[in-house]
């Protein structure tokens, strides 16, 4: 048996499906890969990876798939190139997003904090927090 290769997708619970939508692909720049209507919105993260926001309320029904949810904010977090940073700042700035933290790490790598609409932490993070080659 072969070892795990990937974490490949990360969910994130929300209250508002159009909201989100709108935040990750036009704040976030992410591409949208799935949308079913009232349900959930899939977007493209790097070049392998997806991010799944779901409707808690129609998740926790369990009709499509095992049942799953969570209460209260989560908290996930998305790599960025460090040359990048300073521009990051200015685009959530100019979308009116607070940071709510920076956070220079010593081990390497900074990370900005923030929150999407349904109150989840997203993190923006440079190379060098795990020690962990990056590929971004």
């Amino acid at each position: 048996m072969t070892a795990i290769r990937a974490l490949v997708e990360t969910s994130a619970y929300v209250d508002d499906l159009d909201h989100a939508e709108a935040f990750y692909r036009d704040v976030l720049g992410l591409e949208p890969i799935g949308k079913e209507m009232g349900r959930h919105v899939f977007f493209r993260v790097g070049a392998s990876d997806v991010l799944l926001l779901f409707l808690a309320e129609e998740t926790l029904k369990g009709a499509q798939l095992p049942a799953h949810g969570a209460t209260g904010p989560t908290h996930f977090a998305l790599g960025i190139a460090a040359a990048d940073l300073d521009a990051w700042r200015k685009r959530l700035e100019r979308h009116g997003v607070s940071i709510e933290k920076e956070v220079e790490w010593p081990r390497g790598g900074t990370s900005l904090y923030f929150r999407d609409p349904s109150g989840n932490s997203v993190e923006l993070i440079t190379p060098g927090l795990w020690g962990l080659p990056s590929g971004w």
